[in-house]
C-alpha cells in the first residue's frame, strides 16, 4: 500500500464510537459530535472565570464519563423506528386526502362555476353549495347520482307561467329563462301565433303571465260568398273585420261576436233588417163568486159587471238575411187595470109547486114566448128569460137581477106567481097556450 493511501471506517448513525484513522499506521480517537434534530440538545455555557475543574477529577474518570455518554445502537434504533411509521401514515393519508378532493363544474340557472368537494353525490354537493332545489326545479344528473372529479352538475329552476292559449287559461311549469324557450319547452306553436309579450322577455323565478294566440283557418259566409282566411284574432268580430266584410245597423254573427274563433270555424254574417210594432191587448177580468141565502138555487145574479183591462206592448219584427222571424215582444205597458165581476149565486131549496098552477101548461107558454130560451132578451132589450119578465114585474115577485140570468126553474116558479096574481093578462099574445 502506497503512503499516500487511506482508509476510514465509520459505525453509522451512532454517537461516541470510535473512529479509527490509518494513517501511516498511527490511530488517534475523536469524539462524534452528531446530534439528530429530533434529540434535546443541553446548551453549552461558558466556563466562569475563577472556576476550575475538582482536582478529584482524574484523566480516568474523565474517561469513563466520557464512555457513558455514548449511547448503544440498540437505542438509537428505537428512537428511529417510530419516527419512521409516523412519516408513513402521513405519507399514505396525504394520498388518501387528495384521492378524495374532485374538481366539479357546477351550472346553477345558466352560472358555471368550478369547485373543489368530498361530496360524494350530488344531493351532498348541493346542500354543501347552500342550493335548494324545489319539485318544480331539473336537477342533472339525478340527485342521487355519485360524483366523480371532472363531472358536471346542472341546476335549472322551475318557474310558473300562468299560460291563456286560444281562450283556454291553465297553469303550467318551466325551467326555460325566456319566453322564447318555454313556448318550445312546452310545444306551443308560435309561428305566424300572437304573443302577449316579447319573445325575448326574460322569465323570473316569480315567473309571468303569458297570453298566446296561434295562427288559425277560418271561414265567414256572408252576402252569399265564403272567404276562408289565416288569423290570430282574439274575436270572431275581429275575425270577421280581418275578412274585409263590415256589420251594420243589427247586423251581427252566427255566433257571438265576443267569443273566440276555433280553427276550422265556419262563421256566418246576418243581416238584420227590424221595425218595432205596437200593439194593445185586452187583459180578462177576474169572476168573483158569493153565496146568497136570498136567491133559489141554481140562480146566478151579477152584482157588478166586469171590465177587461189594457195591454200595450211592443214587438220587434226582424227579417234575417230575408227571411221574417217570429214577432218577438220586447216591451209591454199597463194602460188599465182589470175590474173583477161580482156574482151571487143562491143557496135557496126551490119550491115544488105554486097552488092554482101546478097543472097549467108552461112548457107550451114558454115555446111561444121565447122559443123554451131562458136566456132570450128581446129585440128592444126590454124583456127577458122564458116568459118575457121585463125587471120591474121580476123584482115584484123577488126575483134579483135580470130574469134572463135566473135558472129556468126559478123564472117557472116566478112566472106562476104572477099568473095566481094576475092570471094570463100578462102574456096576452101566448097567454091562451096554458090551456091548450
Amino acid at each position: 500500500m502506497s503512503k499516500y493511501e487511506t482508509y476510514e471506517t465509520y459505525e453509522t448513525y451512532d454517537r461516541g464510537v470510535r473512529a479509527d484513522v490509518y494513517t501511516g499506521g498511527h490511530t488517534e480517537v475523536y469524539e462524534d459530535t452528531y446530534r439528530p434534530a429530533y434529540e434535546a440538545h443541553e446548551p453549552v455555557f461558558p466556563r466562569q472565570a475563577g472556576t476550575a475543574e475538582p482536582a478529584s477529577e482524574t484523566p480516568a474518570r474523565h474517561g469513563r464519563r466520557r464512555r457513558a455518554d455514548r449511547p448503544d445502537s440498540g437505542s438509537a434504533m428505537r428512537r428511529l423506528v417510530p419516527q419512521a411509521l409516523v412519516v408513513a401514515f402521513l405519507a399514505g393519508g396525504t394520498t388518501a386526502f387528495v384521492a378524495k378532493d374532485k374538481a366539479i363544474e357546477l351550472n346553477v340557472d345558466g352560472k358555471p362555476r368550478t369547485l373543489h368537494t368530498f361530496a360524494d353525490d350530488v344531493t351532498e354537493l348541493l346542500a354543501q353549495q347552500g342550493v335548494d332545489v324545489g319539485a318544480h326545479d331539473v336537477v342533472a344528473p339525478g340527485r342521487d347520482a355519485p360524483l366523480a372529479s371532472g363531472d358536471e352538475v346542472a341546476v335549472r329552476y322551475g318557474r310558473p307561467v300562468r299560460l291563456t292559449i286560444d281562450g283556454q287559461r291553465r297553469e303550467v311549469w318551466t325551467t326555460a329563462r325566456t319566453v322564447d324557450g318555454a313556448l318550445e319547452q312546452l310545444g306551443v306553436r308560435a309561428e305566424g301565433a300572437y304573443v302577449s309579450t316579447s319573445r325575448s322577455q326574460p322569465i323570473g323565478r316569480a315567473g309571468l303571465a303569458l297570453d298566446v294566440r296561434t295562427e288559425r283557418t277560418v271561414t265567414i259566409m256572408a252576402d252569399g260568398r265564403a272567404r276562408t282566411i289565416r288569423t290570430n284574432a282574439a274575436t270572431v268580430g275581429e275575425a270577421v273585420q280581418e275578412a274585409g266584410v263590415g256589420l251594420h245597423g243589427e247586423d251581427t254573427t252566427s255566433v257571438p261576436p265576443d267569443s273566440f274563433p276555433r280553427d276550422g270555424q265556419t262563421i256566418t254574417v246576418l243581416r238584420v233588417t227590424g221595425t218595432r210594432e205596437v200593439r194593445e191587448e185586452a187583459i180578462p177580468f177576474k169572476v168573483e163568486r158569493t153565496d146568497d141565502p136570498t136567491l133559489f138555487k141554481g140562480t146566478e145574479v151579477v152584482e157588478r159587471a166586469g171590465h177587461p183591462g189594457l195591454r200595450r206592448v211592443t214587438y220587434a219584427l226582424r227579417t234575417v238575411n230575408g227571411v221574417k222571424e217570429k214577432p218577438r215582444r220586447v216591451d209591454d205597458e199597463l194602460v188599465r187595470e182589470p175590474r173583477s165581476q161580482l156574482v151571487k149565486v143562491g143557496t135557496k131549496p126551490m119550491p115544488t109547486s105554486v097552488q092554482g098552477a101546478d097543472q097549467l101548461n108552461w112548457h107550451g107558454l114558454a115555446t111561444c114566448e121565447s122559443g123554451g130560451r131562458p136566456g132570450a132578451v128581446d129585440p128592444s132589450g126590454t124583456y127577458g128569460g122564458l116568459y118575457q119578465f121585463d125587471t120591474h114585474t121580476w123584482h115584484s115577485l123577488g126575483g134579483s137581477g135580470r130574469p134572463q140570468d135566473a135558472s129556468a126553474e126559478e123564472q117557472t116558479f116566478r112566472a106562476k106567481r104572477l099568473y095566481v096574481r094576475r092570471g094570463s093578462s100578462p102574456w096576452p099574445h101566448c097567454g091562451t097556450r096554458l090551456h091548450g
